[in-house]
């Protein structure tokens, strides 16, 4: 998550320190745009028929559902849960003195507005969380989505499961990316197996509220099984492609400037599939380009210019907040997060994914899609 990166690009030897008698910096999360109040619910799934090849138990799973809420629900859902939050704070040399993580706008079991509610899941960046797309995660989920985010354990930096354990980011180096992908890839079917089961009215959770759940109100039926889609960031973005070759449930998938891995770039795809790149470049990139030609359905690339790898996240909006604590200079917030401002670059993210799966999941065309847009400059297609 960002913290961790912003330590990491201050180098190893590099202290981060405030007065002690200094107000803690409280981080916050932009509102999002859409209609909907939104709620959030975490859930523990184990797969029986999975074993994990990092640990050799049973493959576990932390997931997060988002969706458009009526009123009720409990408190303001927290960025990270307390355990996960407190051991990352200090994994970064910081202390809850110095910082504390935002809030999210999502209520903790909020009862769910509406039934058929089209789906995405969300795969994050290696040695990322579930978490760190929340400001799209939320816009989405407002704008009447029910989004499914996933932490994939081992691969993400910090998992809290049900009695504050927290499982850490123990892939071993050198993991070949089509491994990582497969098991990513089997993840994400692994969840939408699960999602069938909620949505019929069951409760996949491992041990059940006892394993440290309470499911929502309205849950059974909300999920239309027929309009699922699929995005990630960087080799979620990877994930994303992996899925979609083997599961044609995922009607449409979205890279957040994210690669290519394993035998869907020969096989390429006859599904919608759009790709938002900084890094992500076809031209230097030979499987990437590969799998790009060898797509066979609606296809769009579109490059963000000012924007770099760490744009498509919550970092965008986080790192400036955190300018103060670290004493960067603007050109080093500008190394991080590239020279597009950041309310620009929120406003990309928010907006082209909802275009993208309005079209393909709803039937809403967009004009975004079709070419130069006035109102974002800085977004030009890839041919």
């Amino acid at each position: 998550m960002f913290l961790r990166l912003l330590v990491a690009a201050l180098g190893a030897t590099a202290t981060l320190t405030v007065p002690a008698q200094a107000t803690a910096l409280t981080l916050t999360l932009p509102r999002p745009g859409g209609p909907h109040p939104i709620g959030t619910a975490e859930l523990y799934l184990v797969d029986p028929s999975r074993t994990d090849p990092y640990t050799g138990s049973k493959r576990e799973l932390m997931i997060s559902l988002w969706y458009p809420a009526k009123p009720g629900g409990g408190d303001r859902a927290p960025y990270l849960p307390p355990a996960a939050a407190a051991l990352y704070i200090k994994d970064n040399g910081l202390s809850p003195q110095q910082v504390r993580l935002p809030l999210t706008h999502a209520r903790l079991g909020a009862p769910v507005r509406g039934t058929r509610l089209p789906v995405l899941l969300y795969s994050p960046g290696n040695g990322a969380d579930r978490g760190d797309n929340t400001a799209v995660v939320e816009e989405l989920a407002s704008r009447g989505y029910l989004v499914v985010t996933v932490d994939h354990t081992h691969d993400s930096s910090h998992v809290e499961f049900p009695g504050g354990r927290v499982e850490t980011h123990t892939m071993p180096a050198g993991t070949p990316p089509e491994a990582q992908v497969e098991l990513r890839s089997s993840d994400m079917r692994f969840v939408l197996d699960q999602i069938a089961v909620l949505n019929g009215g069951g409760d996949p959770g491992a041990g059940g509220q006892a394993g440290g759940h309470r499911l929502p109100p309205g849950l059974r039926g909300a999920f239309d099984l027929g309009r699922v889609g699929m995005f990630g960031a960087s080799m979620g973005g990877a994930t994303v492609a992996a899925t979609m070759l083997k599961d044609p449930r995922v009607k449409a998938g979205l890279s957040l400037d994210g690669p290519a891995f394993g035998p869907v770039v020969r096989a390429g795809l006859s599904r919608p599939y759009m790709l938002m790149s900084a890094r992500a470049d076809r031209a230097v990139m030979p499987e990437l380009a590969t799998f790009w030609r060898n797509l066979r359905g609606w296809k769009l690339n579109v490059k963000i210019e000012g924007a770099v790898h760490a744009s498509f996240g919550d970092a965008e909006v986080l790192y400036p907040q955190a300018v103060g604590l670290l004493g960067w200079t603007p050109e080093q917030l500008r190394q991080q997060i590239g020279t597009l401002p950041p309310e620009r670059g929120l406003a990309v993210q928010r907006t082209y994914p909802v275009a993208f799966f309005d079209r393909h999941l709803r039937g809403r065309d967009s004009s975004l899609l079709h070419g130069p847009s006035p109102r974002f400059p800085e977004v030009t297609r890839v041919p």
